[in-house]
């Protein structure tokens, strides 16, 4: 199936969900296994793709300072791109006041989920954070969709083959072919993707009601206009200095996009918008540490999502927080969101956390509770986009971007798309 036609069955899927969701709920809710077995069919290609796309890249090259310098670079970045995020959602929060107004007897549905979240609040320290950096077991962390410890065996894997030298070579064969093999694996996988939508978007619908847009319509608005805000003016200023289009950049990862969208999973989208960034122009090694890694440090939608959270759940609780307090509470965010992934509801947990430990009643994640899965959607979609644009600045600072096979891979998209009514006969 071409791209083309994949994007078109994906906003069919999409439409069709919204529309069983609103006028057969019941049925709707029935929907959700198909959402979920698409999704575990994802995250089974994510550890092989991902440690032999990262090994090859990195020890394809095998120059060791490399990798430090990059990670130095990506690590700058993501702190600069997020802390970014985080100002954004505080400044629209105290602009649109989402929690003025709401009524505690909103949230009584889901106060039991609230104690299930409650139950599942850490307060990890950096040295904790730096340890579960580590695997004990890299089968375990396949097994657990760890990816950032995933991408630490691969480093030191691939540092490994680049020591051993030519010795290693029927290694490096071997996962080059795994690469190869991997992807045709996403296209087969991304052939159900239509199906998975389905049922996610059909019981998001049929679960929540079309109603609850509108009972809880400022929180809703309030985070997709500071999502907004970032993609047209952080991420446009981040594609305009190193010289691309992000409408080009955005047109690109069209269908992982919409994949992230409708199934509010980061890795639902991951394996597809790897392999286009790399024919976008990213090398590999590249592609193979900055997206990963990215999902650690540089999700951009759910930190901007919990400055937003925070300023909602306090003013639903009666807590007036100064402008002071606001920004300690952001510099703890800064600290606490990082390495947030690859949790169920992991946000929520986070911001839980957080307003615990500032002594804010947590009643206000109860609301959130019941519109999470809309507003993961925004979010999610907006981390996605914001690492693929991450991989194009890392690779453009280290002079490896290239512009050559970006406009060639633009010109053969806009072709497709032109040629589409003609030869879809």
């Amino acid at each position: 199936m071409k791209n083309s036609a994949l994007t078109l069955w994906i906003l069919v899927a999409l439409i069709a969900g919204i529309i069983v969701g609103a006028v057969a709920p019941d049925f709707a809710v029935k929907m959700h296994p198909l959402a979920t077995i698409f999704l575990r069919m994802v995250k089974m290609i994510i550890a092989p793709l991902l440690f032999a796309t990262l090994v090859v890249g990195i020890a394809g090259h095998g120059d060791v300072k490399k990798v430090g310098r990059v990670g130095i670079k990506t690590i700058l970045y993501f702190e600069i791109v997020t802390t970014i995020a985080l100002f954004i959602g505080l400044w629209v929060a105290n602009m649109t006041n989402p929690g003025v107004g709401a009524h505690h007897a909103t949230c009584l549905p889901h106060l039991d989920d609230l104690a299930k979240v409650s139950e599942a609040i850490t307060h990890n320290s950096f040295s904790e954070f730096f340890t579960n950096m580590v695997p004990t077991s890299v089968v375990q962390s396949m097994a657990e969709g760890n990816l950032l410890q995933i991408v630490v065996f691969s480093i030191f894997f691939a540092l490994a083959i680049c020591t051993v030298g030519k010795k290693a070579k029927p290694v490096m064969d071997l996962l080059n072919s795994v690469c190869q093999i991997m992807f045709k694996f996403t296209e087969f996988v991304m052939l159900f993707a239509p199906i998975g939508i389905f049922g996610a978007i059909s019981y998001t619908i049929g679960s929540n009601g079309i109603s609850v847009l509108k009972n809880y319509a400022k929180i809703i608005f309030s985070l997709y206009f500071a999502l907004f805000i970032f993609v047209a003016i952080v991420l446009f200023v981040a594609c305009k200095i190193v010289g691309i289009s992000l409408k080009a950049l955005i047109q690109a990862i069209e269908e992982p996009a919409l994949l992230a969208f409708t199934t509010a999973s980061s890795e639902a989208a991951l394996p597809k918008a790897m392999e286009i960034m790399e024919q976008f122009g990213v090398p590999k090694s590249i592609v193979g540490f900055v997206m990963p890694t990215g999902y650690t440090f540089n999700l951009d939608g759910s930190t901007l999502y919990l400055a937003i959270a925070i300023i909602f759940c306090a003013q639903i609780a009666g807590v007036d927080l100064a402008i002071e307090q606001q920004l300690i509470i952001m510099f703890a965010l800064m600290v606490t969101s990082k390495g947030i992934a690859g949790v169920p509801r992991v946000a929520l947990i986070v911001l839980a956390g957080t307003l615990t430990s500032f002594n804010i009643p947590i009643i206000g994640v109860a609301i959130l509770l019941g519109i999470d899965q809309l507003l993961d959607m925004g979010r999610t979609t907006v981390n996605l986009i914001g690492n693929c644009v991450a991989t194009v600045v890392i690779a453009r600072w280290e002079n490896e971007f290239d512009y050559n096979k970006m406009n060639d891979y633009i010109q053969s998209t806009a072709e497709k798309l032109e040629s589409r009514p003609y030869t879809d006969d």
